[in-house]
């Protein structure tokens, strides 16, 4: 009775199943909806229903119905004022930024011959291996990666030391090429930004003035005299007008502004500071910077003239067309060493050409000009050397350029000694720069460098030894390698 019973239950069950399992009729497939969970086999029913809702949004009446209520206008105006309310506190707080903030400090006045080293180039042939200017103005394009701004060019008039009769200020030489050549160099230097002008090497003051009016219109731009003491001694009157000739030609005129250079030997600050008063030049080549002067020697004359004159008006400059090359007179080793003093101290850097790649003078003052890895008569080795002081005056002269801290900024001296000396360049919220240098031939030298201007550490821009680059110092105990020189940088904190 039992069994059978229990065989009816199931059939009962199956047939549930299988029923549940039959597909729904049209009226079921057209009605259904969830229901509850079945509490057979875990089976569920769902009903589907009539249709499916869909939203369409509102029409434009219903819109502009809805959009005029209360509520609606109510909340149009607290966006308004929350947006304008937002507007004007960020307007606020720019104000608030833009007065806390550090104003910046106006840039000096400076002059073309400012912004980078001058060039000296006394005898063109030597130069250019050519024998007339047109060799010159084919070389600009090597003279402008160094980021020269002036050139020196001459004298290339018309002289003789034997016969000073045949003294003619106002013609250029045969072997230099001739005037035709000399206005298409200026031409090409002026385009390429540079100023060249015109060296007067004589010691008469006869047709000077006039000469000056003639190459004042062959658009020079400017004018050198060696031995400038004798010149304006010889003849106040006339060299008082060559002042005001040559300063007069300002650019409110529409011209480039005139520059003045003087030539002396004279070393000592005392001595340069009579005759940047007494001649009224804006540059003064001098021998300050005599390589037989100790580092203590350089630094007070540095210092004193920076106390005494806008940097504008300093000239920094070792040899000369006269004098001789660098490599020459401060030896081979210490040539990269000169030039980052040259490019970094406070006003204009002049060089001797040949100077950037450490060309030394030979029996002559005018040793010729080494430019490519063709020329047979210099040695591989001595070749390479020449390329390695290049780049790093290049690199040094690229810096200076770009730099407001090394280009007119500020000179702090921290450091000097018979054999060393250190310095900040620093200009009001950029980069600053210290530079320190050790002359002695031997010995290394440790600097113990504390100032509120400088920080504890530094890290390294250039070396004169190479391969420190990126490295950062201790400045409180700063090693500097016998004549080495070593660039530093550290940012603006304020």
């Amino acid at each position: 009775m039992s069994n059978d019973t229990e065989v009816d239950m199931k059939d009962v069950e199956l047939n549930e199943v299988e029923q549940e399992k039959q597909p729904m009729t049209e009226g079921e497939a057209n009605n259904y909806a969830i229901s509850p969970v079945s509490e057979k086999n875990g089976i569920v029913k769902v009903k589907i229903p009539d249709e499916e809702s869909k939203f369409t949004g509102l029409s434009k009446e219903e819109l502009l119905k809805v959009a005029g209520t209360p509520g609606w206008v109510k909340v149009r105006w607290a966006l308004l004022i929350l947006f304008w309310l937002g507007w004007l506190g960020m307007l606020a707080g720019a104000i608030a930024i833009i007065i806390q903030a550090p104003r910046c400090k106006p840039l000096p006045a400076m002059n073309w011959w400012n912004y980078g080293p001058l060039y000296q180039i006394g005898d063109v042939q030597s130069f250019t291996k050519s024998s007339d200017l047109k060799g010159l103005t084919d070389k600009l394009q090597a003279l402008d990666e160094l980021k020269v701004k002036g050139l020196i060019i001459g004298p290339i008039h018309v002289s003789s030391a034997d016969k000073p009769e045949e003294l003619n200020l106002t013609e250029i030489s045969k072997e230099a090429g001739g005037l035709a050549q000399f206005q298409e160099l200026i031409k090409a230097a002026h385009k390429r930004g540079k100023e060249p002008w015109f060296t007067d090497a004589v010691s008469t003051v006869v047709k000077l003035e006039s000469a000056m009016m003639y190459w004042l219109k062959e658009d020079v731009d400017g004018f050198l005299f060696y031995d400038v003491e004798k010149v304006s001694t010889a003849a106040p009157t006339l060299w008082k007008d060559v002042e005001e000739l040559v300063h007069n030609q300002t650019e409110s005129v529409g011209k480039n502004k005139k520059v003045l250079i003087g030539v002396t030997e004279q070393s000592s600050s005392d001595d340069i500071s009579v005759l940047l008063n007494k001649t009224g030049v804006d540059l003064l080549l001098t021998g300050a910077l005599n390589p037989l002067s100790t580092a203590l020697d350089i630094a007070h004359t540095v210092d004193s003239l920076y106390s005494a004159y806008n940097q504008t008006r300093l000239t920094w400059n070792i040899g000369g067309r006269i004098a001789g090359h660098l490599a020459s007179l401060v030896g081979l080793a210490k040539v990269k060493l000169s030039q980052l003093m040259l490019l970094t101290l406070p006003g204009t850097p002049v060089f001797n050409y040949g100077d950037e790649i450490g060309l030394e003078d030979g029996v002559e003052k005018y040793p010729t000009m080494v430019w490519n890895e063709n020329d047979e008569n210099v040695t591989k080795s001595k070749k390479d050397e020449f390329s390695t002081v290049r780049k790093f005056f290049k690199d040094m002269s690229e810096k200076r350029s770009k730099e407001r801290s090394l280009q007119h900024g500020e000179y702090i001296p921290l450091f000097n000694s018979t054999t060393a000396m250190a310095y900040v360049r620093s200009w009001d919220q950029n980069e600053r720069y210290l530079i320190a240098l050790n002359w002695h031939s031997t010995e290394s030298v440790t600097l113990q460098l504390k100032h509120a201007e400088i920080p504890e550490y530094a890290t390294v821009v250039y070396s004169t030894s190479g391969g420190d680059e990126n490295t950062v110092l201790d400045l409180a105990k700063l090693v500097v390698k016998p004549e080495q020189g070593i660039m530093l940088k550290f940012p603006y904190n304020p």
